[in-house]
């Protein structure tokens, strides 16, 4: 924990530093491959949507309260499995109050009656069982609310960011990370075979104001070093790798503390409950979440340095960086062959840039100002001698005021 601490002092200070601007081939490869990997996924398999999106039946099974547990779910859940109807195959059980709730496919009359009986003869004290028809097109009004919703959360954080920073190129850098995890994270769901269902768009809906965040302090760090970037001597793509190692810690930390227990749900969801509405939630969160991490870090500095590339002040800084390292590298490289002595030293970075360099015949001779005549009769004035003055053997021969011993003092 120590030497964390340190780690995180030394990034905060600079005295260490992680290349994560520098090397834009690797951060946009790696972004690269992921987006257009998760996006050919979802082409080739894509996803596996839930009844509320498709359409299915669900099963109320009533029981007594002590009776809704786990354990008759997973023991229906195997019936329905086994009854040798191929809809349903991979039931949704769930515990609800006073009932377990069973969804499957839409299924003929005979496949509801062999459903019907399979459930009735898994567990005891059944008391009824009722069945309801899930339409499509519940799901597409879920899904039609849901893509309403980010778009109108997308178009405000975006106002919301161009006008608390001023720049727009800060939005579309936040944008570009926020299309990233979305992207993976739908991705990761085609992958995983995981149904989508309204929990999971929820859980998406959670990640993004998760990943704006992250980005929000990363680009706050970044505006606050580049105030004065010309003080400070920095170029825009330095300021902004030291904003990133300035704020590592803290995106780590705060990626860690929510994501253990994420994935502790997930866990117990996929492991024990079987396939639920909690799971959906726990995977899209936790996915979003990693990935939001990571695009917080390497994509969204990486791609705010790529677009201010062009502007003016970042391009003069660029410059007067590879002046004074040319300078450094070889200090009489810019001194000329022939020259008077006084000809002054010329940064060549100030030429480079136009900035005023003042003759050598112009330049103003500096003299040190008169000299004050030597102070006489001021300062401190040495009192009288008590006694006659003459030489001194304990002195060395040199006059010195006499004094009268301790036992004489005071007698005359």
């Amino acid at each position: 924990m120590g030497k964390f601490s340190r780690l995180g002092n030394d990034l905060y200070g600079g005295r260490k530093s992680y290349d994560f601007v520098h090397k834009k081939s690797i951060w946009y490869g790696i972004s690269l491959v992921l987006v257009v990997g998760a996006i050919a996924i979802v082409l080739l398999r894509g996803l596996n949507f839930g009844i509320e999106f498709t359409g299915g039946t669900q099963y109320k099974v009533s029981l007594p309260t002590s009776q809704v547990n786990q354990t008759n779910a997973d023991t229906i859940r195997e019936a329905v499995a086994g009854a040798g109807v191929p809809e349903a195959e991979a039931p949704i059980v769930t515990t609800a109050g006073e009932a377990i709730l069973v969804q499957i496919e839409e299924l003929t009359q005979t496949e509801s009656d062999t459903i019907t009986t399979a459930i009735q003869g898994s567990v005891d004290g059944v008391r009824d069982i009722s069945q309801d028809e899930i339409s499509a097109s519940w799901g597409q009004e879920v899904a039609k609310r849901a893509a309403l919703g980010v778009t109108v959360f997308i178009v405000l954080v975006m106002l919301f960011i161009g006008i608390y920073f001023r720049e727009w190129k800060m939005s579309v850098a936040a944008f570009v990370a926020l299309f990233h995890d979305i992207a993976i994270t739908i991705g990761v769901y085609a992958l995983s075979g995981f149904q989508v269902t309204p929990s999971a768009v929820t859980g998406l809906l959670a990640i993004l104001g998760f990943s704006l965040y992250d980005t929000v302090v990363v680009f706050d760090k970044i505006k606050e070093n580049t105030h004065e970037m010309r003080q400070t001597r920095q170029t825009y793509a330095q300021a902004a790798n030291l904003a990133v190692n300035q704020t590592l810690v803290r995106s780590v930390n705060t990626g860690i503390v929510a994501l253990i227990p994420i994935g502790a749900i997930l866990y117990v969801s996929a492991t024990q409950l079987g396939s639920s509405s909690l799971q959906d939630l726990a995977l899209s969160q936790f996915v979003g979440m990693a990935v939001g991490v990571y695009s917080s870090i390497f994509l969204a500095p990486r791609v705010l340095v790529h677009l201010k590339s062009n502007e003016t002040e970042v391009v003069l800084a660029e410059k007067r960086a590879k002046a004074r390292a040319r300078a450094a590298a070889d200090k009489y490289a810019s001194v000329p062959t022939t020259h008077a002595e006084d000809t002054p030293v010329v940064d060549p970075g100030d030429v480079e840039h136009g900035e005023d360099v003042v003759p050598a015949g112009s330049i103003p001779t500096r003299t040190a100002p008169p000299r004050q005549p030597e102070a006489t009769g001021r300062g401190r004035v040495a009192p009288e001698a008590r006694g006659p003055i003459g030489p001194s053997a304990s002195s060395g021969g040199r006059n010195q005021p006499s004094r009268k011993p301790r036992s004489k003092r005071g007698k005359s």
